[in-house]
């Protein structure tokens, strides 16, 4: 079984987010990129799969800029066997919204027929958490959302996905899109003769306009600011004076 994976080139989780001047997005300059964790996960499950011989192939898909390759050649480092860049974006400030994503990826899939698609559940710099489920109705496949866990049983997916209430485990058909979350895997370090490894994988770079996807924008950003500072708190002598506070707060 083939597995494809989606990954996104987003600002390092470890970064400190800064936002332009004129409010009319995220200051990109000097910034170091990484891997989505989300994806990263997906990454690693593949491989794990892979190693439990469930799977026979790894391909990873990144859509977006040319620099994107270097997200890629970090998945192939890690143990995927091969990668296809869509340059989709000239600029790094341009996000490609997710029903473009989702369009182009179906072409992938059309090309490579993969038995499983696996995905981070959103991408940590838009949180939008919408490729997946909209891939999949393009697909017309199964989908499991927010796995946590994940077998498979022969041509059927096992998830066990986190939901408000706990967990719940659904048996999906192959072939199917499934999203990840965190608690699913701890991804592995590249090691250095595995990242000079990469160099050598098989990278193919198309375009979108290879696939007939239109990715202009649906949606515009009006206005980004920072988050509000957070007020100093109050230190309480006991708990009638909390609850006294609470009661002027009219938060009781």
């Amino acid at each position: 079984m083939k597995v494809l994976v989606p990954v996104k080139r987003v600002i390092d989780y470890n970064v400190k987010v800064r936002v332009k001047a004129d409010g009319s997005g995220v200051d990109l300059a000097n910034v170091k990129m990484s891997v989505n964790p989300f994806d990263e996960i997906a990454v690693e499950e593949a491989i794990r799969l892979k190693e439990a011989g469930k799977a026979d192939e790894i391909v990873v898909v990144s859509i977006g800029v040319k620099q994107a390759q270097e997200t890629l050649r970090t998945a192939l480092a890690m143990g995927a066997d091969r990668a296809i860049l869509v340059n989709a974006a000239d600029d790094v400030h341009t996000d490609i919204e997710p029903l473009a994503v989702a369009k182009i990826l179906a072409k992938v899939i059309e090309e490579e027929d993969p038995g499983l698609v696996l995905a981070g559940k959103q991408a940590i710099d838009n949180d939008m958490n919408a490729t997946g489920q909209m891939l999949s109705a393009l697909l017309g496949w199964s989908q499991g959302t927010f796995a946590s866990e994940l077998d498979i049983d022969g041509d059927k997916a096992v998830v066990t996905r986190e939901v408000d209430g706990g967990l719940q485990t659904i048996k999906v058909n192959l072939p199917a899109v499934v999203t990840v979350d965190l608690r699913l895997n701890e991804p592995r370090y590249a090691s250095l003769p595995n990242i000079m490894k990469a160099k050598k994988k098989p990278l193919d770079e198309k375009t979108a306009a290879d696939y007939g996807v239109d990715t202009s924008p649906r949606l515009e950003v009006v206005k980004t600011t920072e988050p509000a500072t957070r007020a100093a708190g109050i230190i309480v002598g006991s708990v009638d004076e909390l609850v006294s506070k609470l009661k002027e707060a009219g938060a009781v």
